[in-house]
Order: structure tokens, then sequence, then C-alpha cells
């Protein structure tokens, strides 16, 4: 792989150069008072793959970690705990493919593209063309789940995997009930059959933020940041073939995982919302942390302050906990 594009790096000293439109947000960020400013700068670069293009914030340096955003976020919710944890690392943030400023390859009728199989391949090939043969993965959402599939199936390249707010896809689904299907109603609306799910998110991109699992406290700009995306045909359709990936080959990835006893090695750190799903759904399996011990071999976690979005609502504390978990 070569990279393709170097967009530029942005430091503080240079904010006043830019207007407040969406496009100068994505590439400084919204300031917050946690963050001195001599850490918050960064550069973004896109990064070419085998049939693809992979866009990328870059913060810090020191050991690496790869942060990976889920539904309906871009890297840009990173925009708090990356310059925090640049302290002492050097801070990946991605846009998978098909979301964000990442490319959007075609898919195919099984949706394979767009498993987190795929994905999780991609930004291993990303993170060794940055020069980072080990690394620690964070993600959030769907980004979670590309993030444990990471771990199970690269073992040798992770030192260390956070997971926010998510439990494994197969459990997801397997668990599903009335109660699953009301409040998780992004797995069930775009895991639908083209061009239901497509039409919905295209016909009205600014509902997807008018909801449990798209509101935030953020201003304007950072919402018209997020809301371009669903503008967007080709990455409309392609969101929903990850999410059709997930109800299907996603979960056969699980399943032989299962069988196979493959689990994941890498000391592990799961953090969910107080009060939301989570914390309540599956109390007969343990809680969150008591299906992910299904899985990991060395886990720890705990609920946070700050509803689904934490890492934006609540950084301080997401980063602390982070800190802690990536030093022991």
């Amino acid at each position: 792989m070569e990279r393709r594009t170097v967009i530029g790096v942005i430091t503080a000293a240079t904010v006043s150069a830019f207007s407040s439109t969406p496009e100068s947000l994505f590439a400084l960020g919204q300031k917050t008072s946690a963050v001195p400013e001599a850490l918050d700068h960064f550069e973004t670069t896109e990064i070419k793959t085998k049939d693809n293009t992979i866009f990328i914030r870059r913060y810090g340096q020191g050991p690496p970690l790869l942060l990976v955003h889920g539904f309906p976020r871009t890297s840009l919710m990173w925009r708090y705990v990356a310059p925090l944890l640049a302290r002492n690392y050097t801070v990946i943030c991605v846009d998978p493919r098909g979301y964000g400023r990442s490319g959007v390859p075609a898919s195919t009728e099984d949706h394979y593209p767009y498993t987190k199989r795929a994905m999780a391949n991609e930004l291993v090939d990303v993170m060794a063309h940055l020069g980072f043969s080990r690394f620690s993965v964070i993600g959030h959402d769907r980004g979670g789940r590309v993030s444990y599939r990471l771990a199970l199936d690269h073992p040798e390249k992770v030192d260390r995997l956070a997971v926010f707010d998510v439990i494994p896809i197969s459990d997801g689904w397997g668990h599903a009930d009335a109660k699953f299907a009301m409040t998780y109603w992004p797995w069930v609306l775009l895991s639908q059959k083209a061009p239901l799910p497509e039409s919905y998110l295209l016909g009205a991109p600014g509902a997807v933020f008018g909801n449990p699992f798209g509101q935030g406290s953020f201003g304007p700009e950072v919402r018209a940041e997020y809301t371009e995306t669903y503008r967007d045909p080709a990455r409309v359709h392609a969101i929903c073939e990850e999410y059709r990936a997930a109800a299907t080959l996603d979960i056969e990835h699980d399943k032989k995982d299962l069988q196979d006893s493959r689990r994941i090695k890498s000391p592990m750190l799961h953090l969910w919302a107080i009060g939301g799903p989570l914390d309540s759904f599956y109390e007969q399996q343990g809680g969150p942390l008591g299906i992910w011990r299904k899985w990991a071999d060395n886990v720890q976690g705990q609920s946070i302050k700050g509803g689904h979005f934490f890492p934006e609502e609540n950084p301080a504390e997401t980063t602390e906990l982070l800190i802690k978990f990536l030093s022991a």
C-alpha cells in the first residue's frame, strides 16, 4: 500500500484561519478545556488499500492505539478523547470502509465486503502501512464489533482491546426479543433487503440524529458533518450492507469461533452506559461482562455516565478509565 494524500497538519495556532463550516470543523474538531492547546493537533491522511482508501486522523506519539467509531458517527466522534490519549500514545482514528470519508467498495450478494472480518482485515493493513505491527484497539458501537473481530482473527496484532457499549453480534441476535427490536431499531431496519432501508435513510437523513442512537450534545456544525454521510446514496447503501452482513455472515463467523473455542487472548475492557440497554437487558447472562467472559480470557469493565455516546458526552472519565486499563 502507499500513502495517497496528506491533507495537512492542524494546530491550535491555525484555528483562526478556518471558517466554521462542516469541512473545517471536521479538520479541527471541537475544543474542550480538558485538552491543552499543544496537544490539540493532528494530521489527516488517506491510506490506499487493495481496493479502497481509508481516512484517518492521527494524534500524538507513543505506543499505537487504533480507534474505530460506530453508527451513525464518523472519526470525528473521538475529537475529545483522542487529544487526551495523545499525551502518551500515537492515536489513529479511522473511518471504516463505507463510513465518514473513507472509500465505498462495491459489495457482493453475500455482503462479505462489509463483514466485520473484511473491515478488520483492512484496518490491520492500514496499521501495517503506518508501521505498526502490534497495537491496542478501541471500538465503539459498530466499531466495537470490528475491534473484537480483529482481536479474534489477528491475536498476534492486538496488545489490548477496549469495546464500548456493545456485545458480540451473535449474542445480540441470539437474545433478541420484542424489547430488543424496539430498542435496537437500526439492527432490524437497516438489515432489510435493499432498497427499503436506503430509502428511509436518504429520505430523512436528519432523523438518524433525533433518537437515542443518534442524538448528542454537539453543536450544529458537528451534526452537519455527521448528517452529510446520509445524503450520499453509495455511502448509505454501504452502511446498510454492513448491517446486512451483521445479520448473516458475521453471525456465522461468531458461531465458528465458538465451535472452535477461539477466544480473545488480549486483556479486554468493556464500558457501557449507565441506565442504557446493556445495563438491564442481560441480567440473566450476568450482564454484559458475563456475556464477554464467554469470549475473552481476561475481561474487566463497568458502566459509565453519558449515554450510548459517552466518549463524546463524558470524555474525561472515558479517557481516565482507558489510560488506567492501557497502562496496567
